[in-house]
């Protein structure tokens, strides 16, 4: 747990950033990659300027995020390379058009996997006197967007002889690939790239330019960074978690994101009642998987509502009212979009704010 000399001004629920680890995470990921140019970390998990810059200074150029506003977030801070890994579509793809004008300076691409949006993409573009560059997004296993691998070298095809876009690459995103073991989650991770690699040299074959490859998120980071042609796109990492230090032990990275809350009530004598609710952490997981105290680990969740979290203490628990707690999230990313900003710790003392810029779906 961190210390925090001046906690007690801080309200709470609090999300509290520690700027010598995330300083530290970013360093371990670009050391892991070994070419910084090869890393294009995601955006989702911080959504802040601030970090944007930590690693503009270290030396990262690509980036990779989900959102027009994280994308608009990006351009603010003139991040040279910036991929928007999802398919634009409706007001999006309009919302889109006006970014990439607003900051010529950086270089925006998307994904595609589907031939009629790409060619609805691909006009709208063309009327705003764009070229802009797509991959073609591969499901190799996660199943939620993405072209079989199959049918990706006819799409890739296809859309190089559209006006409006230029297909440069491919995407293929591993996020179901979680096994504990490092030799079971390494075997799955290499047996589904497999199909990347096949796709890859079709396109070859076929004359096209070797695409560029970006692949993986967290989990199989350190597996995709032994691979010399692939650009890395791990997010988590910045602040990490809870939940990826229990899957990914394997990993040097360290929580830098931390939430602050206190005991508002004690309802019967083995009770306690915390100031975090649905509203200050992520909530999609089983109740006791959202949030962990390392100085109090038998701490058992019971219930949770919007604004409260009931744990049971055990009885002559020694918990008042007022007490400060804590813990790390078990799934950072989301936690974060909660806060509008978070405090900024240095030296064992909270000394300013990051605002969660791109928490806004506007800007």
């Amino acid at each position: 747990m961190p210390p925090i000399q001046n906690i007690a001004e801080i309200d709470s629920p609090a999300l509290v950033i520690i700027k010598e680890q995330v300083e530290q995470n970013i360093a371990n990921a670009v050391r892991m990659v070994g070419d910084v140019g090869r890393l294009r970390p995601h955006v989702k998990t911080h959504k802040s300027a601030e970090v944007t810059q930590l690693m503009l200074a270290s030396g990262i150029s690509k980036f990779k995020c989900a959102t027009i506003a994280e994308a608009e977030m990006l351009g603010q801070c003139g991040a040279p390379d910036v991929l928007l890994a999802y398919q634009p579509v409706g007001p999006k793809l309009q919302r889109f058009v006006a970014v990439i004008k607003s900051y010529p300076a950086t270089r925006f691409s998307c994904l595609v996997d589907d031939f009629a949006a790409a060619k609805y993409m691909a006009a709208i573009f063309s009327e705003n006197d764009l070229i802009v560059p797509v991959f073609i997004d591969l499901n190799i296993g996660q199943n939620r967007t993405g072209i079989a691998p199959a049918m990706a070298v006819e799409l890739f095809g296809l859309c190089a002889e559209l006006n409006g876009i230029k297909p440069i690459g491919l995407q293929a995103y591993d996020g179901h690939i979680r096994d504990l073991n490092f030799g079971k989650r390494t075997a799955e991770c290499d047996k589904a790239f497999k199909a990347v690699e096949s796709v890859a040299a079709q396109l070859v074959s076929a004359g096209f330019s070797a695409p560029i490859i970006v692949a993986g998120g967290s989990p199989t980071f350190p597996i995709h960074a032994m691979r010399n042609d692939v650009e890395c796109s791990p997010g988590t990492f910045v602040y990490w978690d809870k939940g990826y230090s229990d899957i990914c032990p394997e990993q040097p990275f360290q929580p830098a994101a931390w939430l602050v809350t206190r005991v508002i009530s004690r309802p019967d004598a083995t009770k306690i009642c915390l100031d975090l609710g649905h509203k200050s952490v992520a909530a999609e997981n089983e109740i006791n998987k959202r949030i962990f105290f390392p100085e109090y680990p038998n701490l058992i969740p019971i219930g949770q509502s919007e604004e409260h979290l009931v744990m049971e203490a055990g009885a002559n628990h020694g918990f008042n009212v007022g007490d400060v707690l804590i813990g790390i999230p078990y799934h950072i990313c989301p936690t974060v979009a909660l806060y509008e900003r978070a405090f900024i710790l240095e030296n064992d003392k909270v000394v300013g704010e990051w605002k969660t810029t791109a928490r806004n779906r506007f800007i």
